[in-house]
């Protein structure tokens, strides 16, 4: 049961990561969204930036911890964990992730607030 909790959390954790990667695209067309997406690309770029661990990291770990040795790799395990954990990962690397996500959101949000404001002017 610890795998496949450990399982789930992995899953939650792809996608919070997806999410606070592309979640501006979701704002151009739901504005409300940037409620949820500022607060989650922030953690991200935050936790990057600051060389910290994830709590969903350490949840996924201690269950898979009390799973043994004898648990096998699911598919889950399989097919995201290198997307969420990339080996061989410097500190560098997520400097430079942290800045990407940054600056792709930074970019995103203020073609938002430009179409936003262009919307406003022709009205």
């Amino acid at each position: 049961m610890p795998a496949q909790a450990a399982d789930w959390v992995l899953i939650a954790h792809a996608a919070f990561a997806a999410f606070a990667i592309a979640g501006g695209l979701l704002v151009l067309r739901w504005p409300r969204v940037a409620w949820l997406h500022v607060p989650a690309f922030a953690w991200g770029v935050g936790i990057e930036l600051a060389g910290g661990i994830c709590p969903l990291t350490s949840l996924e770990s201690a269950l898979r911890a009390s799973a043994g040795a004898a648990a096998t790799r699911s598919l889950a395990e399989r097919a995201l964990s290198a997307v969420v954990y990339p080996a061989n990962l410097s500190r560098g690397d997520e400097i430079a992730l942290g800045l990407g996500l940054l600056g792709l959101n930074v970019a995103v949000y203020a073609w938002a607030v430009r179409r936003a404001l262009r919307a406003r002017a022709s009205d």
